[in-house]
């Protein structure tokens, strides 16, 4: 664990992610904390250097309201309220907060009147991201106003001798300009944080921490080839070697040449001492999906034949003592913390078979993000390849073909999404573009190829520019490129006569198709 620490106490904010983001990007450690799970014990115990009040959907007024012990504000380091955050500060401080006449929502232009604090990085008028129905009528006594809007008279308030610093926007989203530089202020001057955060370090800690814990012991890993558990497996590899055994489960509805991809990284001939176990189900998976086309009965097809395939292989393996998980922070954000609300859960451990016999979880990765995930992962040696694989959902192309899957769909749609990629990748822009990938519609249309009268399949592609995914936008692909991908994904793949590009941004579309 880093020395230097940030807490963020989560009231039910939308963004608490971005906010722990934006700390770890600073090279500082943050933690979230559900407010029902805070205690001052616990928080001596943390030590953090800063801790930071997210946004909430509530009136920070109302007796119902979340909140923690006010022996918060007397620890003697800095505290940085975020919107209901920013709002509760005041109201326990003695402010005063009432219910806005003109809510404020989405890009708003905010007048920086004073920069000696958090907002030193500011502009004399910054566009930053509001969303609030209440405001912060009166700051209390010590407070000054910072900054303003149109309609909100305290869009930051600052009591400086005391470490309180409040904004009434979200600094952490990236339509706030300079709303990570607001946070690095906080962070890297105000709370006096090192940047002793580093993947380099944690990776040796983690290394000997898992030897000590094994010591003979036999691991499990159910290996998916995606960035968390290749990583996982790649610092299980160094820590304890062929007491590792890795099962990769090829379910057909890879991406072209995946498997063998994973295959080459882990298996014999590989650079890892590990036991490895692929497993060649794919005409098993088409069975089970022949004649479902409805997405959410897909998913969990193909959920519970791999359990069952992964059950079967760990019969034939025998006893293990841990089995590990490639598990991250955001799983255990999203699957709820105390009384926030759950994204989605994660069942990392559900529908296991019962025979695996095993003391403990090993899950090296749950405090860190995808992006520490990736960084780690080049530490530890894995190719490019593998660590920058853009995020793949756990039905792989089960639900990148709409309707229903068959083996030759699966082949139609690797040919087209290797074909996109490639020339992608030749244009210089795999860097720039978040996700992109090709699908298979479920639409049949007429076409015209070598005089004859054609009746096949329409692919539509697919690329999105995120920094988070929970927004994103449709890539600006020059047209050219585009033109040159449906050129040869129709002169190439078999029953494809047409291609669609997707322009939908997230919301009101999500970045897959199902």
């Amino acid at each position: 664990m880093a020395e230097n620490r940030i807490l963020i106490i989560d009231f039910g904010g939308q963004y608490d992610q971005l906010i722990a983001r934006r700390v770890r990007e600073c090279s500082v450690y943050s933690e979230i904390w559900d407010y029902s799970d805070v205690d001052m014990a616990r928080i001596a115990g943390f030590a953090p250097k800063g801790i930071i009040f997210t946004g909430g959907p509530q009136s920070a007024y109302r007796s119902e309201a979340p909140s923690v012990d006010d022996g918060l504000f007397g620890l003697g380091i800095p505290i940085l309220g975020i919107c209901y955050g920013a709002q509760y500060m005041a109201h326990r401080l003695g402010g005063h907060i009432s219910s806005a006449p003109t809510s404020e929502y989405g890009r708003t232009e905010v007048r920086v009147t004073d920069r000696s604090g958090v907002l030193q990085p500011a502009e004399e008028v910054n566009i930053c991201w509001m969303s609030h129905t209440d405001y912060i009528s009166q700051p209390p006594d010590g407070f000054r106003i910072t900054a303003l809007t149109e309609h909100c008279p305290v869009a930051a308030m600052e009591d400086q001798k005391r470490g309180f610093y409040a904004l009434q926007f979200h600094p952490e989203v990236n339509h706030t300009v300079h709303g990570a530089d607001f946070i690095r202020r906080f962070v890297l001057d105000i709370c006096d944080c090192e940047q002793d955060w580093k993947m380099d370090s944690f990776g040796d800690r983690k290394i000997r921490e898992i030897r000590e814990k094994v010591g003979e012991g036999k691991v499990l890993l159910a290996l998916s080839g995606g960035v968390d558990s290749s990583v996982v497996a790649a610092l299980l590899a160094k820590a304890i070697g062929p007491q590792l055994t890795c099962v990769f489960v090829d379910h057909g509805l890879l991406r072209k040449d995946e498997a063998a991809q994973v295959a080459s990284v882990f298996g014999e001939q590989g650079d890892f001492d590990i036991r490895f176990r692929k497993i060649d189900v794919a005409q098993r998976f088409y069975g089970k999906l022949a004649g479902v086309t409805e997405p959410e009965k897909k998913r969990k097809i193909i959920g519970e034949e791999f359990i069952r395939v992964f059950e079967e292989t760990a019969k034939e393996i025998g006893k293990v003592d841990y089995l590990a998980q490639g598990t991250i922070y955001p799983d255990i954000i999203e699957s709820g913390r105390g009384k926030s609300a759950v994204i989605k859960s994660h069942h990392n451990v559900g529908g296991l078979p019962d025979h695996v016999d095993f003391r403990e979880i090993i899950e090296p990765l749950r405090m860190l993000f995808k992006d520490e995930v990736r960084q780690l992962g080049r530490e530890l040696g894995l190719p490019d390849s593998l660590v920058n694989r853009q995020p793949f959902p756990g039905p792989g192309l089960g639900i990148r073909i709409i309707g229903e899957v068959t083996e030759e769909k699966v082949h139609m749609v690797q040919e087209a999404d290797a074909i996109f990629r490639e020339e992608v990748a030749k244009a210089g822009l795999a860097g720039s573009i978040s996700q992109y990938y090709a699908a298979l519609t479920n639409i049949r249309t007429v076409g015209v190829m070598g005089d004859f009268r054609t009746y096949d399949y329409a692919v539509a592609l697919r690329a999105v520019e995120t920094s988070d995914f929970m927004t994103a936008e449709a890539s600006r692909i020059p047209w050219e490129i585009l033109e040159r991908v449906m050129n040869r994904i129709v002169g190439e793949v078999d029953h494809v006569n047409r291609v669609f590009y997707d322009l939908t941004s997230k919301p009101p579309g999500t970045v897959e198709m199902e």
